[in-house]
């Protein structure tokens, strides 16, 4: 089976929504299914419905956690030692060289993606120009518009 990078936070968050899903949102849909039951005729009680949509939801969603979690390599980045390089799960401070705006980008799993959270994919364009490379370096991300260069400025490890 393919193995897919994941950091600990995202295993973290992912560990929780799935213990939320099981413990809290679960039980109340079946006691939902329950309460509809009770009032009878279920072709038209649309209660009842609902709650078998939600649950259908819910389940679906659990398994697709179940499976992300056990297809996932967790890594934890503060335990590899420093070396400057860009690596899976380092934060990265850059510096575009064109207008001298800076950003800074975590490089996570796919499935924790957020680049407003500034945690971009370990497959998109920017992670693999900025992957292997140093402080002081200069990457050239592609894009729809041309290459657009960066400099690195910091690579940190949190």
């Amino acid at each position: 089976m393919k193995k897919f990078p994941m950091t600990v936070g995202g295993e973290k968050a992912l560990r929780e929504e799935l213990d939320d899903l099981k413990t809290v949102q679960r039980p109340t849909v079946i006691a939902s299914i329950a309460e509809a039951r009770e009032h009878g005729d279920l072709k038209e009680n649309a209660e009842y419905h609902a709650a078998r949509e939600q649950q259908g939801f819910i389940e679906g969603r659990i398994q697709e956690l179940e499976g992300k979690l056990g297809s996932a390599q967790v890594i934890d980045v503060t335990q590899i030692p420093h070396t400057g390089k860009v690596i899976f799960g380092t934060t990265v401070d850059l510096i575009n060289m064109d207008t001298e705006d800076t950003v800074c980008y975590q490089i996570v799993g796919d499935d924790e993606a957020n680049i407003k959270g500034g945690k971009i994919s370990i497959s998109s364009p920017i992670a693999r120009a900025l992957i292997g490379k140093e402080e002081g370096d200069v990457a050239v991300v592609q894009t729809p518009g041309g290459g657009v260069e960066y400099e690195i400025d910091q690579v940190r490890h949190i």
